[in-house]
């Protein structure tokens, strides 16, 4: 398959239009000639250099990711920065990348793969971005307990051996949850809005332990990197039904 019809092909899938004026991300592909074939795509969350490194032994043409390396832009290429992506030239390695686009996915996206974990029904789209959303909330098919719910996922997320905390502020019996990956703590006031018994994300800031304790909100911190792998492995799946040879790269950080 062509480069340029594979970046076409994921983008209109991922909708990046959309997320244009939203994400600092430059979604879509980032590194990569204007002309190329593709045989074998690796898939990876972190662009980086361990992942280019694996993607190249594995001998892959292009790699796809959730986060890229270029954030509103590039003023120099120079230091890490060079070194980061010199080996991505030196070996005829694409980089495609979608961030928020693949968050918010209603079928690919990562919110959509830790509501799928946890067995959710009646979904629809949530964490308002713009016009746009980055998230999404269901129903459970039974209600869970706050341990209940941080075992579920800790059982079935790669979090590198880390502990899913959770902060216990709602009610004893949880049945709407809603999920937005990564860092999604500034989404407690729609969470709260939306009558949610818990929020379901990545990683916390410190003043959403008082904002959740007067809410009345159970919110679940299940690791950024670890609710972030579903969509790249929903993209392979979807690269795969297209015949072109695939690899996962696992790169747990624990955060």
């Amino acid at each position: 398959m062509e480069l340029a019809e594979f970046a076409t092909r994921l983008d209109e899938e991922l909708r990046h239009d959309a997320y244009a004026e939203l994400d600092a991300s430059a979604n879509g592909l980032q590194i990569g000639p204007d002309e190329g074939e593709l045989e074998h795509v690796a898939f990876a969350v972190d662009g980086v250099a361990e992942t280019f490194e694996r993607a190249i032994d594995a001998g892959a043409d292009a790699l796809v990711t959730h986060h890229g390396i270029s954030w509103g832009g590039f003023d120099r290429v120079t230091g890490r920065k060079y070194d980061r992506i010199a080996p991505l030239i030196e070996n005829d390695l694409a980089l495609y990348v979608s961030h928020l686009p693949l968050d918010g996915h209603q079928d690919h996206g990562n919110a959509a793969g830790v509501a799928d974990v946890l067995e959710l029904e009646n979904r629809s789209p949530f964490g308002e971005l713009g016009p746009e959303y980055i998230g999404q909330r269901g129903t459970a098919l039974e209600s869970y307990t706050l341990e209940s719910l941080c075992d579920r996922l800790e059982s079935e997320l790669d979090t590198g051996g880390r502990e899913v905390r959770g902060l216990e502020f709602g009610p004893e019996e949880i049945s709407e949850i809603a999920i937005v990956t990564g860092s999604g703590t500034d989404w407690l006031g729609e969470a709260v809005d939306a009558g949610v018994d818990a929020l379901v994300t990545g990683e916390g800031k410190q003043k959403v332990y008082h904002e959740a304790q007067e809410a009345g909100v159970h919110v679940v911190l299940a690791g950024h990197y670890a609710t972030e792998t579903f969509g790249v492995r929903s993209l392979q799946e979807l690269v795969e039904d297209w015949g072109l040879e695939t690899t996962s790269l696992d790169v747990p950080t624990g955060l």
